[in-house]
C-alpha cells in the first residue's frame, strides 16, 4: 500500500464522512440583545426585537431599579436600517462608549451604553446558543439551589421594584409570609434529607397554587415569601388559605414516610397598612406571621 500523500488529504474518506465536510461551519443568525455589566441585575440579557426601552420604570423592557436612571431614560431600536440608543431627555444623560448621547447616536458591536454613572450596558449580536447560555446562567443566579424558589436577593429587588409601582399607579400589592411548623423536629428526626423533601415540595404545591404574575422566593430557611402583584387583601387572604390547604392537604412522601405539614401564614397589605417603605411592608407580614405561630400555628393573620 502506497503512503498517503498531502494531496490526497482532501479526498479521504473518515467512517463514510469527507473529511473537507467536516470543516464546514455551522451557520448561526446573530440577533441584537443588551447585556447588563454594573448596575442592578447584573448578567441579565434582553433581546432587542425592534426597540427595547431602558429605564427605573417596571414596566421598562429592560428595568434598572437605580437612583440615577430616569424612569424612562433611553430606547434602543434595532432593524434592517441598523441600531441606535436614544437618549429619553433623561435627569443623568446616556453615554455610548464614554460619549455622551445627543439626540440618537448609531450602536456598534459591542458598545457600552451608560446610563448615569452606575449603571453599564453591553450592546451585541449574539448567536442563539450564546443567548440561551446566558438566559440561563442570569435565572440560575437567582433562584433558591434546593427548592428553585427564587432566592432572597431577588425577592429584595422585586420588593423594592413592586412596592414603587405600586404606590405610583394606586395598584394592590401584598406580601405573604409563611413559615413550615415544627421543621426542626422534622430535620431531627427523620433527617435533613427528608427536611429538603418537604422544602422542594413545599415549592411545588405553591407554585400550583399561585398565579404566573406573583413571586415565590425562599426568605431564608424553613420560611418563604409570596408577592401578589394587584391583589388586595381580600383576595390575598383566599390565596394564603388555598396555599395552606395545599400544604396541609396531603402527606410528604419519601423512603417509606408519610409526613403531615403545616404552615403558618402572616399576611400584609401595603395600602390597607399605608405603608410606603418595603422593609416596613415585610416588616409586617413577618409580625402577622408570627401572631399566627404564636395563636397555635397552622393558620392565617393579618397585619394590622
Amino acid at each position: 500500500m502506497r503512503p498517503i500523500d498531502e494531496d490526497d488529504l482532501d479526498e479521504t474518506t473518515l467512517v463514510g464522512i469527507r473529511v473537507s465536510a467536516l470543516a464546514a461551519p455551522i451557520q448561526r443568525r446573530l440577533q441584537p440583545c443588551l447585556v447588563v455589566l454594573e448596575g442592578p441585575s447584573v448578567g441579565l440579557l434582553v433581546r432587542v426585537q425592534g426597540q427595547v426601552t431602558l429605564g427605573r420604570s417596571v414596566e421598562s423592557g429592560l428595568s434598572l431599579n437605580d437612583g440615577e436612571v430616569s424612569r424612562n431614560h433611553a430606547v434602543v431600536h434595532a432593524g434592517p436600517g441598523g441600531a441606535f440608543v436614544e437618549d429619553l431627555a433623561s435627569r443623568n444623560g446616556t453615554f455610548v462608549n464614554n460619549e455622551r448621547v445627543s439626540g440618537v447616536r448609531a450602536l456598534q458591536d459591542g458598545d457600552k451604553i451608560q446610563l448615569g454613572s452606575t449603571v453599564i450596558v453591553r450592546f451585541a449580536f449574539v448567536d442563539e446558543v450564546d443567548t440561551t447560555f446566558q438566559m440561563k446562567m442570569y435565572e440560575s443566579a437567582l433562584r433558591d439551589g434546593l427548592t428553585g424558589a427564587f432566592n432572597r436577593a431577588h425577592l429584595n429587588d422585586r420588593l423594592v421594584g413592586e412596592v414603587a409601582y405600586a404606590l405610583r399607579h394606586r395598584v394592590a400589592l401584598s406580601v405573604l409570609l409563611f413559615d413550615v411548623d415544627h421543621f426542626k423536629a422534622i430535620n431531627d428526626t427523620l433527617g435533613h434529607p427528608m427536611g429538603d423533601v418537604v422544602l422542594r415540595g413545599i415549592v411545588e404545591r405553591v407554585q400550583k397554587a399561585i398565579r404566573a404574575s406573583d413571586v415565590l422566593a425562599r426568605y431564608g430557611g424553613e420560611e418563604f415569601c409570596v408577592l401578589a402583584r394587584g391583589t388586595a387583601l381580600e383576595g390575598a387572604m383566599v390565596l394564603a388559605e388555598r396555599i395552606r390547604q395545599a400544604i396541609a392537604g396531603e402527606p410528604f412522601r419519601a423512603d417509606g414516610h408519610a409526613l403531615g405539614v403545616t404552615v403558618s401564614v402572616g399576611l400584609a397589605g401595603l395600602h390597607e397598612l399605608g405603608v410606603s417603605e418595603p422593609e416596613a411592608l415585610l416588616a409586617k407580614a413577618d409580625e402577622a406571621l408570627y401572631a399566627s405561630k404564636h395563636a397555635g400555628r397552622n393558620r392565617v393573620t393579618i397585619a394590622r
